[in-house]
């Protein structure tokens, strides 16, 4: 396995490899693929449901408590604009948003290595299809950047609505239709998403904070533990290893 305690942020994906302390209940604006490298986990979600198991896809916007039970750990965050995300919205309409055991046994440390880094759930996954999924209505594709790229300015609802010529009301029944999720919780998952990244330039939570837009460090908190169920501290701080890719 790669280092303990690494995140990798790619555009549209993240990787997060390491031990994790057990979560409170939470969801967040993205779909999620938990696994258990070093043996099995539980997951609880819905009322009363739980299940220990090696693997799980969890569907952006569904509560859920992830126990690691000391085990390593990888997290797999993709945007729910891409290309996997959209390919496993059948497997989760069919599952009621959480599908149990889907990873595929690999053989060996370097191949499993390999598919994590290159984020191919292709060669991880059961349940996958070769169908992409609808293609984002171009209207919320440009609202989407305009939300991952704060140097542009981060703009108020109004505005992301103005910008493609929408009402406030008619823009958040888009976003939500072709996302799955409403603008306000994506809006707060981009910010978080935002503040990680800072770390690879400071491992100051202070200036992650900043990085991500938050207020200062107690909003940045609070909306970190409503994402993932956790203070940032206890996560973030054990890092060895961020990476940004282009």
């Amino acid at each position: 396995m790669p280092a303990r305690n690494t995140l990798t942020l790619g555009t549209d994906k993240a990787l997060y490899v390491g031990e994790i302390p057990a979560t409170g209940w939470h969801c967040h604006a993205a779909p999620v693929l938990l696994m258990g490298l070093s043996g099995r986990f539980a997951l609880h979600w819905g009322p009363g449901q739980m299940e220990t198991c090696h693997s799980a896809l969890v569907a952006a916007g569904v509560e859920h408590l992830f126990d690691p039970r000391g085990e390593t750990v990888a997290l797999v965050y993709l945007e729910p604009d891409s290309r996997e995300a959209r390919s496993l919205r059948g497997s989760f309409l069919q599952r009621g948003g959480v599908v149990l055991d889907v990873a595929i046994p690999v053989a060996t440390r370097s191949a499993m290595e390999g598919y994590l880094r290159n984020f191919d759930l292709s060669a991880l996954l059961h349940c996958p299809s070769d169908d992409d999924g609808p293609l984002l209505d171009a209207r919320v594709a440009r609202s989407l950047h305009a939300l991952r790229h704060p140097q542009e300015g981060r703009l108020a609802r109004a505005g992301l609505a103005a910008g493609v010529q929408l009402s406030a009301s008619r823009f958040n029944h888009l976003f939500r239709a072709e996302m799955g999720v409403s603008l306000r919780s994506y809006r707060v998952w981009s910010q978080v998403r935002l503040a990680m990244a800072g770390l690879a330039v400071s491992p100051r939570l202070t200036d992650a904070a900043l990085h991500g837009e938050f207020s200062d460090s107690a909003h940045f908190s609070r909306m970190f533990r409503q994402t993932f169920g956790m203070t940032p501290s206890s996560v973030l701080k054990p890092l060895k290893e961020v990476t940004l890719l282009a």
